[in-house]
């Protein structure tokens, strides 16, 4: 099998790997897949990922694979920051070109900026998007809507985290009452714009950093969106390396509404919802921390440091 090959017979791909046709060597997929490097006949690689059995003995949810790989296209047209090509897209499993492992450079970091915001101007018709989503492992809501943002924020990036944490025992009623203040307050925060083409789970472990010197966008949840939104979560988790540089180089191409600093607690809120919903009460506190500078206002933000 070649690269020829696959792009006509994606369906093969599958029959392939049971059967040992093809040199797989397994790589890092992240917390939800399982994934490897696939070496074709003609040297070619691609990256492959699928849905581990073992998850509780089930198949990939319905759409899963569909909505990655969607997204991955819908942010390659943009002509921003680079994107994967997907090979093949089937309901157990994605395969993407492979982009071979480089090192962060300050140079890079700025071209990421400036790349960003390209493809943030590319825009979207609504917030939300024309398929069904996912984030991690969750549903995600993609009703398209036409806004205000912070009220379709409040309704489908919010609320839905902060009831599954809820009912999975992931927060208390100090940290529900905290998000359900920020959530009552959403309009006092500002920042309402038009819907941005954005990645929409841009924490750094998002962001490959490739041999060619340029960084590429993975593993999206993408939608229309606030693109303030990936600017801050890019600083979650320890932050993306040269974040400074990241974020001034976007500054320049597009620069941020007023109070965008403030706001910065109140974008991370929603990914923070997405891991107590899915890995229960160890994200607690950054919640209640997030929520609380939030509501706080001016001088919290984490983006710039």
């Amino acid at each position: 099998m070649d690269l020829a090959y696959l792009r006509a017979h994606p369906e093969h791909l599958p029959t392939f790997l049971t059967h040992q046709r093809i040199r797989e060597t397994p790589v890092s997929g992240g917390d939800i897949c399982a994934a490897s490097r696939l070496t074709l006949d003609d040297g070619h690689s691609v990256f492959a990922k699928s849905w581990p059995q073992e998850r509780a003995g089930r198949p990939a949810p319905e759409g899963f694979f569909a909505a990655e790989a969607a997204g991955l296209r819908w942010l390659r047209e943009a002509g921003g920051v680079p994107v994967p090509e997907v090979v093949v897209a089937l309901p157990e499993l994605l395969a993407l070109d492979w982009v071979e492992p480089g090192e962060p450079t300050p140079e890079a970091a700025e071209r990421f900026g400036r790349d960003l915001a390209a493809t943030h101007r590319a825009g979207a018709d609504a917030f939300g998007a024309e398929w069904p989503g996912f984030v991690a492992a969750l549903p995600q809501d993609n009703t398209r809507e036409a806004g205000p943002w912070p009220e379709w924020f409040a309704r489908r990036r919010l609320l839905p985290y902060l009831r599954r944490s809820v009912d999975e025992g992931a927060l208390t009623g100090v940290e529900t009452a905290l998000v359900e203040e920020v959530i009552g307050r959403i309009g006092e925060f500002g920042g309402d714009e038009p819907p941005a083409r954005i990645h929409g789970d841009l924490w750094p472990g998002n962001v490959l950093w490739g041999a060619d010197g340029r960084a590429w966008l993975i593993d999206p949840a993408a939608h229309g969106g606030h693109r303030e939104t990936d600017l801050a979560q890019l600083a979650l988790f320890g932050g993306a390396p040269h974040l400074d540089r990241i974020t001034a180089a976007y500054r320049e191409v597009w620069p941020l509404a007023d109070g965008w600093r403030e706001r910065v607690p109140l974008h991370q809120l929603h990914l923070l919802l997405v891991h107590t919903a899915l890995f229960g009460a160890t994200y607690r506190d950054s919640v209640a921390a997030a929520a609380r500078a939030a509501l706080r206002g001016p001088g919290r933000a984490t983006v710039e440091r």
